[in-house]
């Protein structure tokens, strides 16, 4: 029930944009970026994430990050989230500068619901080397939601984090915050997860999935989340649900592609090639399948 409101809620409130065949957009969520400490889960990936959003800028995509792109509940203070990963800021400013970014909050940051945190946090950055003050992502706005319109076939795809209704993360996100800050932050970096994440936990995992799943059947909405770190791309007669994985699993990162009116899912990986030399790899693994083939009746 609660998901239900938590939802509708989300929609009612989403950031329209208008897309066609010719758009081009990729879904990362779950980055989890932190300080570059053994608890900070991204980084491992650091180097597959940022070749990969090197490859999407220069390829002309819009990036739409799909919630916890900053370890927010972890890590108090921004500013040591961006000083450790500066390289990714500055590439993901290059989006924004040219209008191709936008950012929806997810429970693990979800002070950027408020404007006051998101100018604070984002708006500017102070630069080590040069010690000064520069624009990060000026007047950016962080969104709940983002529904996508196709300009020609009005069909819609609405873009959310997925914690809406999760009653850990949502209703209690306050006190599981203050537990991942304060104890489970030092015990995942020596193998002990929290039982409250959807990402460590079946049994959460499998709830939320149920729930929206169930929001879906009524409203008949095709949907994109993360939030559980589980990538769902719909078989034939499945509901429309998607979920573009995460970026903090031990060898790849996974996300959602539409181009060309279709959808897909793929994964950057590190392979080695011939003679041993490793490469960074993409690989799609789902799909391409048209939009339009996930219309609901």
């Amino acid at each position: 029930m609660f998901t239900k409101k938590r939802m509708n809620h989300a929609l009612k409130k989403a950031k329209h944009l208008e897309i066609d065949n010719n758009t081009k957009i990729i879904f990362f969520s779950d980055i989890h970026r932190g300080d570059n400490s053994l608890a900070d889960e991204f980084a491992k990936n650091q180097t597959i994430y940022y070749h990969a959003m090197q490859y999407y800028y220069d390829h002309g995509y819009t990036y739409i990050e799909l919630g916890d792109g900053d370890e927010l509940w972890e890590y108090k203070h921004f500013k040591v989230i961006r000083y450790a990963h500066s390289d990714v800021f500055m590439l993901l400013k290059q989006f924004h500068d040219e209008e191709r970014l936008y950012m929806v909050f997810g429970n693990h940051n979800i002070r950027y619901a408020t404007k006051r945190h998101v100018k604070h946090d984002l708006e500017r950055f102070f630069d080590e080397y040069h010690e000064n003050v520069n624009l990060l992502f000026h007047d950016i706005e962080v969104h709940e939601s983002i529904l996508l319109k196709h300009k020609d076939t009005k069909q819609e795809i609405f873009c959310v984090h997925g914690h809406q209704g999760d009653f850990w993360n949502d209703q209690l996100w306050i006190l599981n915050m203050t537990l991942m800050r304060y104890f489970w932050r030092l015990t995942h970096a020596i193998g002990f997860n929290n039982p409250a994440s959807p990402a460590k936990n079946a049994h959460n995992r499998h709830k939320v999935e149920k729930s929206i799943g169930k929001w879906i059947q009524e409203t008949k909405q095709i949907t994109i989340v993360g939030h559980t770190h589980r990538p769902k791309f719909p078989k034939d007669g499945e509901l429309p649900y998607f979920n573009d994985g995460c970026c903090v699993r031990p060898r790849n990162i996974t996300g959602l592609e539409i181009v060309n009116g279709e959808i897909m899912m793929v994964e950057w990986r590190v392979i080695p090639k011939d003679g041993g030399a490793l490469h960074i790899d993409r690989k799609i693994i789902r799909g391409p399948r048209k939009l339009t083939d996930f219309a609901m009746k």
